[in-house]
């Protein structure tokens, strides 16, 4: 199968392309891979782990190799000797020009860049080239999944995000201040009728004008990714529901570097992220406990992300009590086997014929499209019963 990555030189990216290649060669195991439990069995039919990568990138990097070995040299997040054995094949992947269009300040930490836009054309201009992009590496197997940096939350107008003909109209009449990177990102995967996920918290298909274009056309699911302190908090949170024990008040201080930290440590880029975490309490309990949700920009972690979790609980006879965890993982090892298990589940709802949102994805995201349910658990029992119907 293929997957187009949006973002194709950032760590999760290439981290995700070292480890399809590592598994195709038999040189990796699949520790990490949730399409290769037990429940999931058959799905090699359906999505082999056998990857091709392509990619948008707006980074000036001459292939895939130079920027899996950047991000190696300062994280050491795997062993230099999986990177060697799939040299030529990372060499190999080189990527297309993309478009940075109201990506937000953060934008500035990525170093030198290059833009669709640079050439000063429209709208309507830059999606041809990105659909011609895409068209060119995609054949009846290809999934488009968003990686790229944080944006900020956009301008939403009526006219043109409600409706497909009015997001045509935004194109046609080239009104830049309504539209965003992963809008147009999303709009040409979705025409092409390629399947798209949305690993990040921006806009990408979730607006309604795109998942009508979605529609019995092709399988989509998003938005941004679980993978570390919101994937411990749905799936602690729970046990006090259960219990029926009051949350009074959760905490959460996130700390990270490297270009994600970067990026996120400007207030606009950072917004959607924190809206993204903090949506998640409310949708489980069923009421909103206070909470404090903070990101922060700490240079000498790289991508190892930290987050330091306080929740005040309430039990018996009105006794308070509290709960504390640290949660402290290499941000792009949790994502990036994710990546590879939604492009498969994302190839597999394509050849079962399915179209518009894939709700049951939502296993995989901090705030899972079209979907209230955030409790991981109730999750995975969806996505294990969805993948036996379909199958079947």
């Amino acid at each position: 199968m293929r997957i187009w990555l949006v973002g194709a030189y950032g760590i999760v990216s290439t981290t995700a392309m070292v480890g399809g290649k590592a598994l195709e060669r038999g040189v990796a195991s699949t520790t990490g891979l949730v399409s290769e439990l037990p429940p999931f069995e058959g799905l090699e039919k359906y999505a082999p782990l056998n990857f091709e990568f392509g990619g948008h990138e707006i980074r000036q990097l001459e292939n895939a190799y130079d920027a899996t070995l950047e991000h190696l040299n300062l994280n050491r997040h795997f062993d230099f000797k999986l990177l060697d054995a799939v040299k030529d094949d990372m060499i190999q992947i080189r990527t297309a020009t993309g478009t940075a269009i109201n990506c937000g300040s953060g934008i500035d930490e990525l170093g030198e860049i290059r833009t669709i836009e640079d050439e000063e054309i429209g709208l309507r201009e830059i999606t041809e080239k990105l659909m011609d992009d895409m068209k060119k590496f995609s054949d009846g197997e290809t999934v488009v999944i968003n990686v790229a940096s944080t944006e900020p939350l956009p301008e939403l107008n009526k006219k043109y995000h409600d409706s497909i003909d009015g997001f045509e109209t935004l194109l046609d009449e080239n009104r830049k201040e309504y539209a965003t990177a992963s809008m147009l990102y999303a709009y040409s995967a979705l025409k092409l009728g390629l399947p798209y996920a949305n690993f990040t918290p921006s806009s990408g298909s979730n607006i309604p004008a795109l998942r009508q274009l979605a529609e019995g056309k092709t399988p989509h699911a998003g938005s941004d990714g679980k993978t570390g302190e919101t994937l411990v908090k749905t799936t602690l949170a729970p046990m006090f529901l259960y219990r029926n024990l009051q949350i009074i008040g959760w905490m959460s201080y996130n700390i990270l570097g490297d270009y994600d930290g970067k990026v996120l440590a400007h207030r606009d880029n950072k917004e959607s992220k924190v809206e993204s975490k903090d949506k998640v309490l409310e949708k489980m309990l069923g009421y909103s406990p206070f909470s404090i949700t903070e990101i922060d920009f700490f240079p000498s972690l790289l991508d190892n992300k930290t987050a330091f979790d306080f929740i005040h609980f309430e039990g018996f006879l009105g006794t308070r009590m509290k709960y504390y965890f640290i949660w402290d993982a290499i941000d792009a090892i949790v994502a990036a086997p994710l990546i590879l298990d939604i492009a498969r589940f994302l190839l597999f709802a394509k050849k079962k014929g399915i179209s518009g949102v894939v709700k049951e994805l939502g296993f995989f995201f901090k705030d899972p499209m079209e979907s209230d349910l955030v409790n991981t658990h109730e999750q995975f029992s969806e996505l294990i019963n969805w993948y036996n119907q379909v199958k079947d």
